[in-house]
């Protein structure tokens, strides 16, 4: 169906003028008009026009295509400084997440060794104080020997009167010491028991 130069214009969006020069220099027989005289361009007369119409369209396009790309490339380059910024952030986030990590590291690990000490100083203890049970122990052994011995006579019974109550102050002794090394023993495993929690 033929179109009116207006028609056409609005089309290929250029202006009314261009189609008018295009249209008068088509050959007669490409050119039409009905019947109140407006000219009117066939199927065949917008194929030749679009083709003249397009090829500045197109040059401006690529014109415009240039012009655009420096603002493509800042747009680029302001998206790859973004990137960077973003890239440094989350580089500074990982820095950040591994010196705390190294941090509690060190805290554990010292934590550790002053677990250890304190072990070791307990089973130090702990051997001293079986060592001197043992020696109590060898020193009551002779004084019960001496009140085993036969009673002959009065001085003797008198010297074992004596000795039964030195030996007797000296098992008082041996238990009071016994119960606060008991004591001690206690604090130290109620101690030790809170620091393993």
């Amino acid at each position: 169906m033929p179109k009116t130069i207006r028609e056409l214009a609005d089309e290929l969006n250029v202006s009314k003028q261009t189609i008018q020069y295009h249209y008068q220099r088509l050959p007669a027989k490409n050119q039409q008009k009905n019947s109140q005289g407006t000219n009117l361009i066939s199927p065949t007369a917008e194929r030749i026009i679009r083709g003249k119409v397009a090829k500045p369209l197109l040059a401006k396009k690529q014109q415009r295509g240039s012009k655009e790309s420096p603002k493509t490339s800042k747009e680029n380059n302001d998206l790859v400084a973004t990137l960077r910024r973003e890239v440094e952030d989350l580089k500074a986030q990982r820095d950040k997440q591994l010196a705390t990590k190294d941090r509690q590291i060190d805290h554990l690990t010292k934590l550790v060794d002053q677990q250890q000490q304190l072990q070791l100083a307990t089973v130090a203890e702990n051997h001293q104080l079986k060592e001197h049970v043992r020696k109590l122990s060898e020193l009551s052994e002779p004084s019960s020997s001496i009140q085993k011995r036969p009673e002959n006579d009065k001085d003797d019974t008198f010297s074992n009167n004596i000795n039964s109550s030195q030996v007797k102050d000296k098992n008082n002794k041996q238990e009071e010491k016994n119960a606060s090394k008991n004591k001690t023993n206690n604090s130290w495993w109620h101690f030790w028991k809170k620091l393993k929690r």
